[in-house]
């Protein structure tokens, strides 16, 4: 594969889908055709309906085990049919989260297993990982003000109305991650950050 694959990484508030917009304005005069930008859960019809079922605010019930496998799922519908094949064909992939989210969210936030989590998307992923990760870290209180002062209301979901406690548990999973791939993470303080830098490391 000729391409190249980042993804965008953060724990909820932390603002890494708009700046990864932001980022995507000025790439796309540059880059074209040549620029793929997506997201996960979703970026294709079928991986796009598991996010409805994942994120549905109704789903209280849904077990954790099963929430890592839908996320798997997606993510593997969405490698397959989107990613690879924009990778074949050379571009730049920018990804809204992969697995990294599930080892967080899923693996530390609902306290299943890192580990278990991360090896459960090698088998999806058959080990695809991107070749650099932008990490947008915040503290948590900051990211959960954030979204309740703005985030529309419809556009909350099941995870976002999680306790603080979980969101703490997601920060230190995505932490812990971070730690354990220096050569791939790239830490941002998502309190500010450059859009100059930030297209610099992307290009």
């Amino acid at each position: 594969m000729t391409g190249k694959f980042i993804t965008f990484e953060g724990p909820d508030g932390a603002g890494k889908t708009t700046v990864m917009n932001n980022v995507v304005s000025q790439l796309v005069p540059l880059l074209g055709d040549r620029l793929l930008v997506t997201r996960e859960p979703g970026g294709n019809n079928i991986s796009e309906q598991i996010r409805t079922v994942i994120l549905d605010k109704k789903n209280t019930d849904m077990d954790p085990r099963t929430e890592a496998l839908l996320y798997s799922a997606s993510r593997r519908q969405h490698l397959v049919k989107t990613i690879i094949p924009a990778l074949e064909a050379g571009k730049l992939v920018l990804c809204d989260r992969f697995v990294d989210s599930s080892v967080a969210y899923q693996g530390a936030g609902r306290e299943i297993g890192m580990n278990e989590v991360y090896q459960m998307n090698q088998f999806a992923t058959e080990h695809v990982l991107p070749y650099k990760t932008l990490y947008f870290d915040i503290p948590v209180t900051v990211g959960l003000e954030r979204i309740a002062k703005y985030r529309d209301k419809d556009a909350v979901d099941r995870l976002d109305v999680e306790t603080q406690a979980f969101h703490e548990r997601v920060h230190k999973g995505y932490l812990e991650i971070a730690r354990n791939n220096p050569n791939r993470f790239i830490m941002i303080d998502a309190r500010g950050q450059s859009m100059k830098l930030l297209v610099k490391l992307l290009i």
